[in-house]
């Protein structure tokens, strides 16, 4: 059955969390909403290349327009109380799962159509570009492409091709360039060689869904931090995308608890290429975003204030729009308001410098 805007939109916005969003500020950035491709976008490539972009069909009716024209997208942020957001792609997320030719093209043609659309509204748009991986320098130099024309620092997969790891020296001179320009390096779910590109049904799915990803971020996290990227690139940054929050506090700890148990005073471990606590690595490099996570949500009352950022998944079924605000009551509505005003815009306008 195909669920229509209205079922998308108003699936859990009671009229209770409704009035309890009214409390919540106006004042609210996504840090992570999408845009819709155009059919289109690929025509002028190669037919060799272009034959080879696997595209899923995505029904643009049951949508809401904003996803491709962002007159509308301004209005419709508007309507859900929000002052601006970062954007990510769609269907091309799964072609990162693609061979380096197909990737790199298409990665080029979507950069500059995203920037077009920001152009729009480049004091409410910005967005994260996306570079492949498999050749460092063409990636820094779409980097640096990018950054010229106003994207935010630049999506690698987050589940790596099994011959190149995020732990391996492959990626060090990306790593040196995102610090340099102090621009973040972001990884979002569904780009890679994930779970996605399984055929799920039933109880798999759900396990796809969560346990299966929930292990990939996890592995994504511990493979930077542990391998001692941040270590060698004390300026870094890195966001990890709509992988929520409530997981981290507790990894965090078993790290903790790890490290100091295989580190005690007199018997370093010279294998471990870290020398520190990885929580205390994790806090000062790693940024986390949440859309309808209210456990994790709870834990911002002791764990995360300033390193997690809320987002409204638009035009995508599982977005909250236009019902954000009481969503965002259900999950955060307990915090102080300098609490709440940091995860609802301030850590997304100082992690990308946002005029606003």
């Amino acid at each position: 059955m195909t669920m229509t805007m209205e079922d998308m939109s108003a699936r859990y916005a009671t009229d209770e969390m409704k009035k309890a969003g009214e409390k919540v500020s106006k004042f609210i950035v996504s840090c992570d909403g999408h845009v819709d491709e155009p059919p289109n976008m690929f025509d002028k490539l190669p037919s060799e290349i272009r034959d080879r972009i696997k595209r899923p069909k995505i029904m643009l009716e049951t949508r809401p327009k904003g996803g491709v024209d962002p007159a509308v997208r301004v209005k419709d942020m508007a309507l859900d109380g929000l002052v601006g957001e970062v954007l990510y792609p769609t269907f091309t997320l799964g072609l990162f799962a693609q061979e380096q030719t197909e990737q790199e093209a298409a990665f080029r043609v979507y950069n500059d159509w995203i920037a077009e659309f920001c152009s729009y509204a480049p004091d409410k748009l910005w967005a994260v570009p996306c570079l492949a991986a498999y050749d460092i320098d063409n990636a820094i130099k779409e980097l640096h492409r990018c950054a010229d024309m106003g994207l935010k620092g630049g999506m690698i997969w987050q589940v790596p091709h099994p011959d190149l790891p995020l732990s391996s020296p492959h990626y060090e001179k990306l790593w040196a360039a995102c610090a340099e320009l102090g621009q973040p390096i972001h990884f979002h779910i569904l780009t890679g060689f994930n779970y996605f590109r399984f055929k799920r049904e039933g109880m798999e799915k759900v396990r796809g869904s969560v346990n299966i990803k929930v292990s990939e971020i996890v592995t994504t996290a511990f493979d930077l931090v542990w391998s001692g990227v941040f270590e060698r690139h004390p300026t870094l940054k890195a966001a990890i995308v709509e992988g929520e929050i409530g997981w981290a506090p507790f990894i965090l700890q078993q790290w903790d608890y790890y490290y100091k148990r295989n580190t005690k005073p007199g018997h370093p471990n010279t294998e471990f290429k870290i020398n520190r606590l990885p929580s205390e690595i994790f806090n000062e490099h790693i940024w986390l975003t949440f859309m309808d996570d209210v456990a994790g949500g709870h834990t911002l009352e002791y764990w995360g204030e300033d390193r997690c950022m809320w987002s409204s998944d638009y035009p995508h079924p599982n977005m909250t729009w236009p019902n954000s605000r009481a969503f965002i009551a259900r999950q955060v509505g307990q915090l102080s308001k300098e609490a709440q005003h940091k995860v609802l815009a301030q850590n997304c306008i100082d992690l990308y410098k946002l005029p606003l």
